[in-house]
C-alpha cells in the first residue's frame, strides 16, 4: 500500500476531507463505548466540515472493527474506535496487532471500575472494609463477578486480589458489564467489579450498593461518596477509556489534520460536560502521550496475563 509523497502529500492535506468520513465503532449501539463515541466524533466532524458516519461492528471483543480499520486504505476516510482491547486482544492471542500497528488519534477521557455489592443476597456488605474483612476469615468463599477472563473488569479483579493479598472467587460472565450487574443486582453473586456506566441504574435502584472506586480519584456529583481503595490504604488502579485509530502508514499532513479535529472535538466544552456527567475523568491525551499511556498499560496487563496462563504473545 504506497504513501503519498512530498507535494501531493501537501495537496492531498489541503483537500482533505473532501467526502464524508466513515468510524468503525466496535461496540453494539447504545454499549458506554458508542454513546461516548458519537458526541466526540459529531464535534471533530463539525471541525472537519464533512460529516463522520459511525458503523457499528461489535463482536469477538472489538477485533472485528480492528481488523477493518487495520484493512482500510490509510486515506484519511476510514478510521475507528477502540479501548483497553487494543492494547490486550494481541497479548490474548485474539488479534494479530495491536495498538503499535495503527494510526494514534486521541484519547479524551479515562473512568475507573468500581466494586459493587448485592443489596439482596444472603450477606450484605456496605463497606468495602468489611468485604476484607471477612475475605480474610473466608479465603476464597466470597464471589465476584467479573467480565470474560482477560478482559479489563477481569484485569481489575487480579489487580485487586493481588493488591490486598486476599483471595476471592472470581465469577467470569460471558458478556459486557451489563451481565455482572444482572448477576450482582438478582443476589446470585455477592460482589461485582464493572464501569460506573453499567452499574449507575441498578444503584439508583437499590440494587447493588457502590463500595469503592478502583482508582485514586473519586467520582463527582451523586456517586462522590464513594470512597477509593487508596483512601483505605490500597493504591489498585485500572482505566478504562476510547481511543480514536486509523490504519497504518497514513500520511502525516492527514492524520494531524485529523489529530486536531479530534482533539478539538474531545475538549469541546459540552463533550467535557457531557463525560463529567457521565463519571468519566476528562484527561486528554494526544498521538504521542497516548502511546506511552498504552506502554504502560501493556507493562500493567501482560504479568497479569502470564500469571494466569493467558498470555499467547512471544
Amino acid at each position: 500500500m504506497g504513501l503519498i509523497r512530498g507535494g501531493d502529500q501537501i495537496q492531498a492535506a489541503e483537500e482533505y476531507p473532501s467526502k464524508p468520513i466513515m468510524a468503525i465503532v466496535p461496540f453494539e449501539p447504545g454499549a458506554g463505548g458508542d454513546l461516548k463515541s458519537r458526541p466526540w466524533l459529531e464535534k471533530a466532524s463539525a471541525v472537519l466540515g464533512k460529516p463522520i458516519v459511525i458503523v457499528n461492528k461489535p463482536g469477538a471483543g472489538q477485533t472485528i472493527g480492528y481488523r477493518e480499520v487495520y484493512r482500510a486504505k490509510p486515506d484519511g476516510y476510514t478510521i475507528g474506535t477502540g479501548a483497553a482491547t487494543l492494547v490486550t486482544s494481541k497479548l490474548l492471542g485474539f488479534c494479530p496487532y495491536d495498538y503499535r500497528d495503527f494510526t494514534l488519534f486521541g484519547r479524551p477521557y479515562h473512568s475507573n471500575p468500581i466494586l459493587i455489592a448485592s443489596t439482596k443476597g444472603k450477606k450484605v456488605y456496605k463497606k468495602v472494609e468489611e468485604v476484607l474483612s471477612a475475605a480474610q476469615s473466608s479465603p476464597g468463599e466470597i464471589t465476584i463477578a467479573t467480565t470474560a477472563v482477560g478482559g479489563p473488569y477481569w484485569t481489575a479483579a487480579m489487580l485487586f486480589q493481588e493488591g490486598t493479598g486476599l483471595k476471592f472467587n472470581l465469577v467470569p460472565q460471558e458478556g459486557s458489564g451489563g451481565f455482572v450487574v444482572t448477576q450482582v443486582a438478582g443476589g446470585h453473586i455477592e460482589l461485582g467489579i464493572l464501569g460506573v456506566d453499567e452499574s449507575r441504574g441498578q444503584i439508583e435502584a437499590g440494587n447493588v450498593q457502590p463500595l469503592a472506586v478502583i482508582g485514586p480519584q473519586r467520582f463527582s456529583g451523586k456517586l462522590g461518596h464513594i470512597p477509593t481503595l487508596k483512601e483505605i490504604g490500597y493504591d489498585i488502579t485500572l482505566k478504562s477509556y476510547l481511543a480514536v485509530i486509523g490504519p497504518p502508514k497514513m500520511p502525516k499532513p492527514i492524520a494531524d489534520k485529523l489529530a486536531k479535529a479530534i482533539e478539538i472535538g474531545g475538549k469541546d466544552p459540552d463533550y467535557v460536560k457531557y463525560l463529567a456527567s457521565t463519571n468519566n475523568f476528562p484527561t486528554y491525551l494526544r498521538p504521542d502521550e497516548l502511546f506511552k499511556f498504552f506502554e504502560e498499560e501493556r507493562r500493567i496487563h501482560r504479568p497479569i496475563f502470564e500469571k494466569a496462563g493467558l498470555l499467547k504473545e512471544k
